[in-house]
């Protein structure tokens, strides 16, 4: 048996993401592996460096920080979230990360990014060593308009949502058969097409694949929360998702509705926290 969690990105909606891992992690709950997608990326990884609050504690003390995230770094940078100080200076000056812990944990860890020239998703284990820093990450939550295409390895990429929002079938593909998925929508949530797809088109005219993808990217969620459900009903898949829309925008500024988004994936986790156990039991 080996026991998956699967991260959904969703930028700030992530707040909750990180209330129920840090639930998790404080009660011992251990993973063989586990994958993110854009914002379950960047908050997830905490999971295999074991540190708890830390998601939570930076996004809430830069929200509003012009370095972090604003329009001025879009215009100045092509990013919305701020490159440099996102991906370098919080984690190595403001808010360390643990790439010993993150390095030594054999808890397997990847991200999902979309290829923008085939459209596809490009799934990678990734390692946390210093050298290689974050740009990973990055490239899975580098969302489409508002961020540059980041070009590791001769792939050009964005944020892995655009082709895998939710990537079950790919854990249970390399062999996890007990998972566990975090997602950041209620149960009644369904995608609809994005009215923005003629901006997406002109933008990306180089990338009529990655159009594509984006275009279809309402129906093939969508068809992933069908086949969760499915899972969950029979009893092969745990979920944690919030009972309603969470008080966040995608960029929230707000600290307090920040905390207010956390605080809710923890109180789902620790009210279902003896459910979680007992489905995660080898004998089960």
């Amino acid at each position: 048996m080996k026991k998956g969690l699967i991260l959904e990105g969703g930028a700030m909606r992530g707040m909750y993401t990180a209330g129920v891992t840090d639930i998790l992690m404080e009660n011992g709950i251990e993973f063989d592996g586990a994958v993110g997608v854009s914002a379950g990326a960047a908050f997830g990884c905490n999971y295999k460096s074991r540190q708890i609050g830390r998601a939570a504690r930076y996004n809430m003390r830069f929200c509003n920080d012009k370095r972090y995230c604003s329009i001025r770094s879009l215009i100045t940078t092509g990013n919305i979230y701020n490159t440099d100080f996102c991906y370098n200076e919080v984690p190595t000056k403001y808010d360390p990360f643990d790439f010993e812990t993150y390095i030594n944990n054999p808890m397997e860890f990847y991200v999902v990014c979309t290829n923008v020239e085939t459209g596809e998703p490009v799934y990678k284990k990734f390692e946390g060593t210093e050298e290689s820093r974050f740009d990973w990450i990055r490239a899975s939550a580098s969302m489409p308009l508002v961020s540059q295409i980041v070009e590791i390895d001769g792939l050009k990429m964005l944020d892995g949502g655009i082709s895998d929002s939710i990537p079950l079938k790919f854990f249970e593909g390399i062999g996890y058969d007990r998972n566990v998925v975090i997602l950041t929508r209620p149960l009644e949530y369904r995608k609809k097409k994005n009215k923005l797809q003629p901006v997406i088109k002109a933008r990306y005219a180089k990338y009529p694949a990655l159009a594509r993808a984006m275009a279809n990217r309402h129906t093939v969620y969508n068809a992933s929360l069908d086949y969760i459900e499915e899972k969950e009903k029979s009893g092969g898949l745990f979920v944690f998702r919030p009972e309603a829309p969470l008080p966040v925008s995608r960029t929230e500024k707000n600290p307090e509705k920040l905390k207010a988004a956390y605080e809710i994936g923890r109180q789902d986790a620790a009210a279902r926290l003896d459910e979680l156990k007992e489905y995660l039991k080898a004998d089960r």
